[in-house]
């Protein structure tokens, strides 16, 4: 077998690795594609070293196909597609013990505290599986990872048809968080100041603005009719979607924090006793976000094929890494590890 480690500085190299049997309780998985996050980028300029510990292989958003089961292992069949839940949590935490697994107070994140799966071969423990039906590839199972993210944003939300969905931010997550949002029936819009996501996000069937060439508060008031959006994801993690969140969000609005903002934002705590509005985090996501996501590419409600902007082997890593840092407009690279 075969791995990608990041050595630091933007760098990588492919080491061969030792293939060894899944123990009790774990599969081993063949790897068929891993995504490029933003997490992973972050993780390329440099900015993660002393969590990540280099030289280690990283990716977590990955599909692939068990290749071998351990003991105690129930459930999982040699040749099943699956995807992994790249969550090690520890089950004993008080978090833990209260069902919230996914924000664990000791959860180890795979592929970024531990190894990951841009390798040919990846043995996880069998509790981080969900199964891939017929008629999911493993192509599309690897937009399973980023699109579970979007169904915990809009599950958190509380989000219902009818109701109208501001997105600020229009990434691969914001895009995301509209599909699902558009899926549950919502009326969304997506605030973006950058042209080809805000096309992207009409060929998605989903409304767009500029907010640096429209007053994207007058504009919501009138696409509301005054009530103010139900609904505001955060999902760019800069200060004019801060300052705009409060802002655009109608009397008992929701606001859905989704963005990783580094350093404490300075946000108007007024309109919260003025709205009633709600701020609600959102972090990761819950085994129900991989079940809902499955089932909305399964079903066709979200397609994952628009969202894959290029595939490259597993041995030519670095270039698509350095291919997405000069495209920021692009959504999901893939690497491909064993398609079959």
């Amino acid at each position: 077998m075969i791995a990608a480690q990041y050595v630091g500085n933007k760098g990588f190299e492919i080491v061969q690795g030792t293939d060894q049997a899944p123990e009790a309780g774990e599969v081993k998985l063949s790897v068929g594609y891993v995504g490029i996050c933003g997490t992973d980028m972050h993780i390329y300029h440099g900015v993660m070293d002393q969590r990540v510990n280099p030289p280690q292989t990283i990716g977590h958003e990955m599909s692939g196909t068990i290749t071998a089961i351990g003991a105690d292992v129930e459930g999982f069949e040699i040749g099943e597609k699956v995807v992994v839940r790249p969550l090690d949590w520890c089950g004993e935490c008080p978090t833990c013990k209260a069902g919230l697994t996914h924000i664990c107070q000791n959860l180890k994140f795979m592929g970024i505290d531990s190894a990951g799966a841009m390798q040919s071969n990846w043995t996880v423990k069998a509790r981080t599986l969900h199964k891939l039906p017929e008629g999911v590839s493993l192509k599309e199972g690897a937009l399973v990872e980023p699109l579970s993210v979007a169904c915990h944003d809009v599950s958190r939300s509380r989000l219902k048809a009818g109701e109208k969905a501001v997105v600020l931010g229009g990434g691969p997550i914001g895009q995301l968080v509209a599909a699902v949002a558009k899926s549950v029936g919502a009326d969304v819009l997506v605030s973006e100041p950058n042209e080809s996501r805000r096309a992207f996000a009409e060929k998605l069937g989903v409304q767009s603005v500029n907010p640096l060439e429209t007053d994207l508060a007058a504009f919501v008031d009138d696409w509301t009719g005054t009530k103010g959006a139900d609904v505001v994801f955060e999902v760019s993690g800069v200060k004019p979607a801060i300052d705009a969140m409060t802002q655009i969000a109608g009397r008992r609005g929701r606001i859905v924090m989704v963005a990783i903002h580094s350093q404490a934002p300075e946000i108007d705590l007024f309109q919260f006793f003025w709205k009633e509005l709600e701020l609600l985090g959102a972090r990761v996501y819950e085994a129900a976000d991989y079940d809902w996501a499955i089932e909305l590419i399964a079903s066709g409600k979200v397609d994952p094929a628009p969202f894959i902007s290029s595939v490259t082997p597993l041995e030519e890593l670095g270039k698509a890494f350095a291919s997405m840092d000069n495209n920021p407009q692009g959504m999901k690279a893939l690497i491909e590890c064993n398609a079959g």
